[in-house]
């Protein structure tokens, strides 16, 4: 085995890893080196990744969770630091279908309950982060993630629920940094942008290119160019980010935004 791996024998939880940036994630975490237990609604698709990783070498276990469900999540991290004795890393990447929260609607049409919708975002972040925060506390150690998209910094119309939804996990991520401090936890988010290959975004490119009779081809070349390096971040881009944040290299960095979106929105 390669000992320059930088997640080398870290233990890492994956929420939504059956996701397009769950798995991605997933799949970057197990080639440095990471331990994975992966955990999502849709066994099948969380079966593909562990395979996947496991295929190239890595070591993965899924478990059928819903982080919505604060005392199934407990219980099962629980049950991850029995069996791996403790947590280093957690990520989640779950979330609703764009088209649930009415990407696209202005706020005075969009109906508020798609608005709480995409406050689903907000609460399972939370729910994962700080049952993760417990265990995490009481080893002395670990990195909680939290995982935002560029509507966090409002730069185009029509993302109103999920930009409101991401703002608040931002604030949330310096909130718990702040409450963490000196416990040797340090607490992150990765804000990304616009990936073309994942599906929500396949889904919003057909939407706006149906409702403005053009391309889906169209449409993602358009997001690719409001970037300013002009190439919209893909899902491995947004997993490589995942793996410096979660490493040593970041061991300095708590309480911040990672701003991986390719300059679409700058701070």
């Amino acid at each position: 085995m390669n000992d320059s791996k930088v997640l080398k024998d870290k233990r890492a939880v994956i929420f939504g890893a059956g996701g397009s940036i769950g798995g991605a994630v997933a799949r970057a975490f197990g080639a440095e080196g990471a331990e994975l237990f992966l955990a999502g609604r849709g066994k099948s698709s969380l079966d593909s990744v562990a395979g996947q990783v496991i295929d190239s070498g890595g070591r993965a276990q899924v478990a059928v969770i819903d982080a919505l469900d604060e005392k199934s999540v407990d219980k099962y991290l629980g049950q991850v630091v029995e069996q791996a004795g403790g947590i280093d890393i957690e990520f989640n990447a779950t979330g609703p279908r764009a088209a649930e929260y009415g990407t696209g609607t202005l706020a005075v049409d969009l109906p508020i309950d798609q608005f709480l919708v995409a406050q689903r975002v907000l609460t399972a972040q939370f729910i994962t982060a700080r049952c993760a925060a417990r265990q995490m506390v009481a080893q002395g150690s670990g990195v909680i993630f939290f995982l935002t998209g560029s509507p966090a910094r409002p730069h185009t119309l029509g993302t109103v629920a999920i930009g409101a939804a991401n703002g608040a996990i931002e604030n949330v991520t310096r909130s718990m940094a702040l409450e963490l401090a000196g416990t040797g936890v340090r607490v992150v988010c990765l804000r990304t942008a616009a990936n073309p290959d994942s599906r929500t975004i396949q889904d919003v490119a057909d939407a706006i290119a149906t409702g403005m009779k053009t391309t889906k081809d169209q449409v993602l070349a358009t997001l690719a160019d409001s970037t300013m390096l002009k190439v919209s971040p893909r899902t491995e881009d947004t997993a490589n980010s995942a793996v410096l944040l979660a490493s040593d290299l970041a061991r300095m960095m708590t309480g911040t935004v990672h701003n991986a979106t390719a300059g679409v929105c700058p701070d």
